[in-house]
């Protein structure tokens, strides 16, 4: 799937996808986007009630944007997290080598573990460091067999509704909410009424929040 390296307004690169007429973040800022959805509301509320290792499933790896925010957040945290993250098109070398983090990931640290997260082998389990352990697989989510009651926190970061449609059924979300545990939640950028209904007939309690820069919300989901 061809792609092309975009700036967004914050200064981060996103990917745009042609074939799809489709952004990986939002042109109003990626950084700003993951930092709000997936981090702020997704995993500092999961972190703040964690009393065990955390099971962390990512549904579009991406650029790896999400990963390194969320290891940075380990960073300083007592806390471990098993990242299982997949994507059906993994990026190729010559795409990731144009993303210049450097340009917001300002720590040499962050930097030298991003570039590990995506040396790091697929489906396969990867320590990136103590207590951050990878594992990116290469597959298609819709034929794909969750384990069940095992997420504490899912980023539900796969492409809009209008462009990907097969992955925003009901049949999808009732698999995901079969891999929740008990109290384990979901987060997504999207907000549209079919998304948080097919959140509801999978079990899950949802809730509107205000969403990023150029967003006017966002969905959190409960089991």
């Amino acid at each position: 799937m061809k792609v092309e390296v975009k700036q967004t307004n914050d200064g981060s690169h996103t990917l745009y996808v042609p074939a799809l007429n489709e952004h990986y973040h939002s042109v109003h800022g990626a950084l700003q986007e993951a930092l709000h959805v997936f981090i702020k509301h997704g995993l500092e509320p999961v972190l703040a009630n964690a009393t065990t290792p955390i099971n962390l499933l990512e549904i579009g790896f991406g650029t790896g944007l999400n990963a390194i925010l969320t290891l940075q957040a380990f960073l300083t945290q007592k806390h471990s997290v098993l990242y299982d993250t997949l994507e059906k098109y993994p990026l190729p070398e010559e795409v990731i080598a144009q993303l210049q983090f450097e340009n917001f990931i300002l720590n040499p640290e962050l930097l030298a573990y991003f570039r590990k997260l995506h040396a790091a082998p697929w489906n396969t389990e990867a320590a990136i460091r103590p207590n951050f352990t990878l594992q990116k697989l290469h597959a298609d989510l819709e034929n794909f067999a969750l384990p069940a009651n095992t997420y504490d926190l899912v980023y539900f970061d796969a492409f809009a509704p209008e462009k990907q449609p097969e992955l925003w059924t009901d049949e999808i979300f009732a698999k995901i909410g079969q891999a929740l545990k008990p109290g384990g939640v979901l987060v997504s950028y999207c907000a549209k009424g079919s998304f948080k209904r097919s959140l509801k007939a999978a079990g899950l309690t949802v809730e509107a929040l205000p969403g990023p820069p150029g967003k006017r919300e966002m969905t959190r989901a409960r089991k």
